[in-house]
């Protein structure tokens, strides 16, 4: 018997990716106009007197309010946009990671004569990631060097690479160079990847001046050490005021990707960078002495590390995605939708654009990450904007994985004109959230208590390769406040904690149209808690909970039962553990005297594989199988029934929160049996008969 996609199929999970960049693989590889509502903790059921609006049978789905173009790219070329951007004339750029510049002419189609063409612009540069247009010229971060390139005799080819700077290195494969981007005195903002070691390879190294540093490159060709701690910082760019942001990769001491603005002489938080903090140039106070491992949170360091600078905005890892990519900041006025002055944030992992709300509370910049657009064809890169306010997504997987199943792609999204109903933003309150939605909310739901949850969590600060959640609490509600205009709720809640991130969920919620939230929860980073008036709860109306169902276990049951089988009123759920999970059995069963009929040992492999292609098995055989983590990421290993793997996915990428406690294992009759998430250079065996 085979595990094939014919057979058996076999899902390699993450709680680093997740579920998706380890790839789907088969082994074949609260007013009669302002409502106040607050909680008394009474379990008697509300009488509500006005209807609902009925919940519309069919709910619009992404692709409606965001459509995507794929462009045929040419022959022969493998195009991995490492770099996008737009120049004069209605043209587009595109850098490749194999260092070649290709310029797309007529990048609309917008006619029968004027299809999209390609000229290569410059070729024989090294894993360009980085591409801007700028006093005529484009400007490129490869490996080694801040390159400008200048077509002089106008035939649409470079004849002129002029080095700008030279941008330390020593070679190794993960030395990568991000940017630029311009600051407004004309400096260019680059980002240096760290390296890896020998035998703790997972652990980041600086092996050269300035990686694991932004720097700055003068227009004389200058390197300014600007701040240290950065670790991938895939990303990197010019936000409000001037300031430089950039966004981080989870990995050591990087509980999960974040978005973040970076002062001259931060030290965020990946310490190899500090082998460099006594270099002539570095201004960061931070050393290496002040780092330890002791797995607390990042925030109770903020005090004892010189500089130390905490994420603007977490991504939470395996909901918002697994590999943070590039970002750029919503600037067409109301074109592409209703998030202006907001921030798209790419994942190369999962094949998707995050969208972000920032804010500044007491001068600290934070705010809201939601899911935007998921179902790009490869891994999401870099962005562009068009000059029709597309936005064009050069995508690769670079021989990982990701997602989207293409190796590389070039896609445009396009607004559709269509209003999504979504959380518009949410912002901190000093006694809990206000959200504010791009559509009127139905009254009856938006004032339904069980419409809305609140919780908290945060991650590690360690050497070991990411974090699983920790210290999680739920925020209770205590009242809503919806406004006159049906266009924001505030959520008044016990127990917000600074430094936190806060998931704010509305999936009981409707529109006044029927519809859903298409993305129906938000991931808060609470830096700082506002001053401001609290809601005056003397003056409301108390908040109604129904009473939850007990779940019991049924006779042979694997698991408790799903979230669907919960009513809608139960906002608090008492569930029994179902001890015995035989989808997870981790010993030997002790009816097999003679030990298992056969042992199989599954390893991973680089590019997120696995090292066999084929697993053959006969029905009815005693099965160990011992899987072995070789990769720096955590993993697991889910047997499914045949053709249930993308079904599988898609129910592990909706357990948010909940799949770093379930292991990112969905509970369904479609899973066969699973290991845990297991650790890098970990193993698990685990003991199942073949169906």
């Amino acid at each position: 018997m085979s595990f094939m996609k014919s057979e058996l199929s076999v899902l390699k999970l993450s709680t680093c990716l997740v579920l998706f960049l380890a790839g789907i693989l088969s082994v074949r590889n609260l007013s009669a106009q302002h409502h106040h509502h607050a909680a008394t903790g009474t379990n008697s059921p509300q009488k509500i007197e006005k209807q609902a609006v009925e919940k519309l049978p069919n709910q619009p789905k992404e692709a409606d309010f965001y459509r995507m173009v794929d462009y045929a790219l040419p022959e022969n070329v493998i195009l991995e946009g490492g770099g996008v951007c737009a120049l004069p004339g209605g043209k587009m750029a595109v850098s490749t990671r194999r260092g070649e510049v290709w310029v797309i002419n007529s990048p609309y189609g917008l006619s029968a004569d004027a299809r999209p063409s390609y000229k290569r612009f410059a070729r024989g540069l090294h894993e360009i990631l980085g591409l801007k247009y700028r006093d005529g010229s484009l400007w490129c971060a490869q490996r080694g060097e801040l390159t400008r390139l200048t077509d002089t005799d106008g035939d649409g080819e470079a004849d002129q690479y002029q080095c700008v700077a030279r941008l330390p290195t020593v070679g190794h494969y993960h030395e990568y160079s991000f940017g630029p981007s311009f600051d407004s005195q004309g400096n260019a903002v680059i980002s240096l990847n760290v390296a890896f070691g020998n035998s703790d390879w997972y652990n980041a190294k600086s092996h050269a001046p300035w990686r694991g540093w932004v720097i700055k490159v003068t227009p004389e060709g200058k390197i300014e050490p600007w701040a240290a701690g950065v670790r991938s910082p895939c990303g990197v760019g010019i936000g409000p005021d001037d300031k430089v942001f950039y966004t981080e990769n989870q990995g050591d001491w990087i509980g999960s990707g974040y978005f973040t603005v970076l002062e001259k002489g931060d030290f965020m938080a990946s310490p190899p960078s500090l082998r460099w903090a006594d270099a002539e140039g570095s201004i960061v106070k931070a050393r290496i002495k002040d780092i330890d491992s002791s797995a607390k949170p990042m925030f109770e360091y903020r005090n004892k590390i010189p500089g130390f600078r905490l994420p603007s905005v977490w991504l939470p890892h395996g909901v918002l995605g697994v590999s943070t990519s590039d970002f750029i900041l919503d600037s067409m006025g109301g074109k592409f939708g209703p998030f202006g002055g907001q921030y798209l944030i790419g994942d190369q992992g999962q094949s998707k654009i995050d969208r972000v709300f920032l804010e500044k509370v007491k001068g600290v910049y934070q705010g809201a990450a939601f899911g935007f657009r998921e179902g790009f064809g490869s891994g999401v890169l870099r962005l562009a904007w068009g000059a029709d306010a597309s936005l064009f997504v050069g995508q690769t997987n670079r021989g990982w994985a990701s997602t989207g199943p293409a190796p590389f792609a070039l896609q445009r999204l396009i607004w559709t004109g269509r209003t999504p109903f979504e959380m518009q933003s949410i912002s901190a309150r000093p006694d809990g959230f206000e959200i504010r939605f791009t559509e009127p909310v139905d009254e009856v739901t938006a004032n339904d208590p069980a419409s809305y949850s609140v919780s908290s969590f945060i991650y590690k600060y360690h050497q070991p390769y990411g974090s699983p959640v920790i210290n999680e609490g739920k925020c209770a509600l205590k009242a809503i406040v919806l406004a006159p205009d049906h266009l924001s709720v505030r959520l008044v809640c016990d127990s917000i904690r600074q430094f936190y991130i806060h998931e704010v969920k509305a999936d009981g919620l409707l529109s006044d149209k029927g519809y859903e939230l298409l993305h129906p929860a938000g991931y808060y980073t609470l830096n700082e808690l506002p001053d401001g008036e609290r809601v005056d709860l003397t003056k409301t109306v108390p908040l109604v909970f129904a009473k939850p169902e007990i779940l019991k276990p049924e006779p042979n049951v694997l698991s408790t039962k799903s979230a669907a089988h919960i009513p809608a009123k139960a906002l608090t759920i008492n569930i029994f553990k179902v001890t015995s999970n035989l989808k997870k059995v981790n010993a030997m069963p002790a009816s097999w005297t003679k030990g298992p009929d056969k042992i199989i040992t599954l390893g991973t492999t680089p590019g997120m594989r696995y090292d066999q292609s084929k697993l053959e098995l006969k029905p009815g055989q005693k099965v160990k199988l011992v899987f072995n983590n070789y990769d720096d990421m955590q993993h697991n290993l889910v047997i499914v029934k045949p053709g249930s793997v993308d079904k599988i996915g898609q129910a592990a990428a909706k357990l948010g929160m909940a799949g770093n406690k379930l292991s990112y294992v969905p509970q369904s009759d479609n899973v066969l049996f699973h290991t845990s998430i297991i650790q890098p250079t970990s193993n698990q065996a685990i003991y199942f008969t073949v169906p």
